[in-house]
């Protein structure tokens, strides 16, 4: 079927009721419905993961509020210890308790890991527990409180001198091992000494009238009350899924220091670090993170803060965040539900769509059918539905007495064009006969006139052929016999020379023979396809010679082919160039003989198989077309044409198989010589 009937009965069907009614039954559950449904489905799960990043974000929030309430509470403590009577009682020259006593008890009773009260020269005039060394004076918050400000809260980093300047204790528990991460900012450091302190002063007045600061802190590093208790009131029992986990951590720049994730069983992951990703928004450029990330084994919905120290800088973190595997799953199941909740509705309601459609889609196609039979011929075609009470059984019913009416007049018609025949046959008989033998003699004739010109013109062409011919040859004998005993030395190119002047002749005579076919007589001889093909390689030796192309022989061949020589070699030149032609960048041509059957006959095969370019299906149709050829400019197109003339000759046939990008084989068939 030709492509301009096909695009006819594709656009028949699309015009048809049945087409149409199905369309309109099945668009709407098939179609429309999938795409709002993918479209709710889309926004569902986008507004799903928003709850998410907007839950972790609340988290966010409720620890922020619990680390700033501890940060006043602890201002407000230290502010209390200096405005109490007791404080300014054992600073008095006759005070009965010493400072030392009030300072270790207070620190003890509002869980204070250091207490101590200096003066505007940085002098400790009491501390608890007993101080090293003299602590660093310059911080903003003690500069705050003696400059007159009441109370002075905030985080602060001390270095593990000053840590151990103040108690060798806290200075070994800030001291943390890292943990290598993947993911995390490349560094070289082992481990993290540097302590993150809830840092307090408060403005205390001695008894002189002297400015002083009475400095508290807390150290966050391995604080495990202080995690979880953040992490008891950010995740309350039963405020995740189950199978979920919350999480919260401290981080000192992106060292995890006190934190309840564990990195495995028993073990929390302290001295592990974040993803250089969460590092670069949080700490580089002092954004909240709010999105998924993986931390430390798995992947949470986790919200990260940036935390600034007392001099302005941004010097660790604040997280929350929880599972984020059993949300994902619980989505996916949803999703999976939904699913299939549409795929067993649709399911059930199609069926029932279609036999709709069905009773009325039939009855009309019967209607169509039956036109269609009277259109080719069937005059007798009728729709034989029952009478019903609808519109399409009524136009049925009319449409079966129309043809009856039809049919008669056609067998009127009939009767009356029989008549009318048998009698222009009887005048025209003798004018047919007349016609035929002037028929006969004009094409006797114009095939007389023509063999004529093509002879005289071949009988030309020949001669002239022949002439230059006869010099070469001539001119080679002497060239042979100049050269003498070295002649042997191209002994080969001699033949081949030889041969294809023979060959030139040969053609001349065929062009003779088709001209005179009853001067000539053609020969045909048995040959062995292996030694054939081994004729034609040094005739194409030049070609492979400008390429990397291997060859590979495959010679099973038990059987003779019976075909003149030189036109089997004309063949197998011309599929032999095609393919070199084929992989202009390199490759592998194999030749293959050996012995098949076709159609019930014996015979023999020979395969030309390329590795080149290949051909589509629309070219492979054509390329034995006379005068189509690939080559553009570099073929005539008769190549392959003329091959197929000289093999269907003997009795065998080409066959082409090619896929673009992965080479082509010819298979040429020759029935078996007898």
């Amino acid at each position: 079927m030709s492509d301009g009937a096909r695009r006819s009965d594709e656009l028949v069907r699309r015009r048809s009721v049945r087409f149409r009614l199905l369309a309109i039954a099945l668009l709407p559950m098939l179609v429309i419905l999938p795409l709002l449904l993918g479209v709710a489905i889309f926004r569902w799960n986008a507004k799903f993961d928003a709850a998410l990043i907007s839950k972790v974000n609340g988290d966010l929030t409720i620890a922020h509020q619990y680390l700033a309430r501890i940060l006043e509470k602890t201002g407000v403590q230290v502010r209390a210890l200096g405005l109490s009577a007791r404080f300014h009682e054992v600073l008095a020259p006759d005070a009965r308790g010493s400072l030392r006593d009030l300072l270790d008890e207070t620190r003890k009773e509002i869980g204070l890991d250091f207490l101590y009260l200096t003066n505007d020269r940085g002098d400790v005039l009491a501390s608890s527990p007993p101080l090293q060394r003299r602590p660093r004076h310059d911080w903003p918050i003690v500069m705050a409180a003696l400059s007159g400000k009441v109370a002075a809260t905030g985080v602060d980093i001390f270095g593990n001198d000053e840590l151990a300047a103040i108690s060798p204790a806290l200075a070994e528990r800030a001291r943390l091992d890292l943990v290598p991460t993947p993911n995390a900012v490349p560094t070289d450091r082992s481990t993290e000494t540097r302590g993150m302190v809830v840092h307090a002063a408060s403005r205390a007045m001695l008894p002189d009238g002297g400015a002083a600061a009475l400095v508290g802190g807390t150290l966050l590093n391995q604080n495990l009350e202080f995690i979880d208790t953040i992490n008891d009131l950010v995740y309350r029992a039963a405020s995740l899924p189950e199978g979920s986990q919350g999480t919260a951590t401290l981080f000192l720049d992106d060292v995890r220091i006190s934190t309840n994730v564990r990195l495995f069983e028993g073990r929390r992951a302290l001295g592990t670090r974040v993803s250089a990703a969460v590092r670069s928004a949080v700490l580089g450029e002092g954004r909240t993170w709010l999105d998924s990330a993986f931390v430390v084994n798995d992947w949470y919905i986790s919200a990260y803060e940036p935390l600034v120290d007392s001099f302005g800088k941004r010097v660790g973190m604040l997280y929350v965040g929880f599972l984020e595997k059993p949300f994902s799953e619980a989505k996916y199941q949803t999703l999976a539900i939904i699913i299939a909740a549409f795929i067993a509705i649709t399911a059930a309601t199609v069926p029932i769509f279609l036999r709709w459609a069905t009773s009325i889609f039939m009855p009309l196609e019967r209607v169509t059918a039956t036109i269609g039979e009277v259109e080719r011929g069937n005059l007798s075609a009728r729709t034989k539905m029952p009478v019903l009470g609808d519109e399409i059984g009524r136009v049925a019913v009319h449409l079966d007495s129309l043809l009856d009416q039809i049919q008669e007049r056609d067998r009127q018609l009939r009767e009356w064009n029989e008549e009318l025949n048998v009698r222009v046959l009887e005048r025209t008989r003798d004018l047919e006969h007349a016609n035929l033998k002037l028929e006969a003699t004009t094409k006797q004739l114009i095939m007389s006139e023509k063999l004529a010109a093509i002879g005289e013109i071949t009988a030309g062409v020949a001669h002239e052929i022949n002439n230059p011919i006869a010099v070469m040859q001539g001119n080679l004998d002497v060239v042979r016999s100049v050269f003498g005993a070295d002649a042997d030395k191209a002994k080969v190119e001699f033949r081949l020379l030889d041969e294809q002047i023979h060959r030139i002749s040969q053609i001349v005579t065929k062009l003779l023979q088709f001209a005179r076919p009853e001067e000539y007589a053609g020969y045909v001889e048995r040959h062995a396809p292996a030694s054939v093909i081994s004729d034609c390689l040094p005739l194409v030796q030049h070609l492979l010679n400008k390429t990397e192309i291997a060859v590979v022989r495959d010679d099973r061949a038990s059987r003779l082919v019976l075909m003149n020589r030189n036109e089997l070699q004309q063949v197998l030149v011309n599929l032999i160039v095609n393919a070199i032609h084929a992989m202009p960048d390199g490759g592998t041509l194999t030749l293959r003989s050996f012995d098949a059957e076709r159609d019930g006959h014996q015979g023999v095969a020979i395969e030309v198989t390329d590795t080149g370019i290949g051909m589509s299906n629309e070219v492979i149709e054509k390329i034995f077309d006379p005068f189509y050829t690939t080559k553009r400019r570099q073929g005539t197109g008769l190549g392959l044409s003329i091959s197929q003339t000289l093999i269907k000759r003997q009795g065998g046939q080409i066959t082409a198989e090619s896929h673009l990008g992965s080479g082509s084989t010819f298979t040429m068939w020759l029935p078996e010589a007898t």
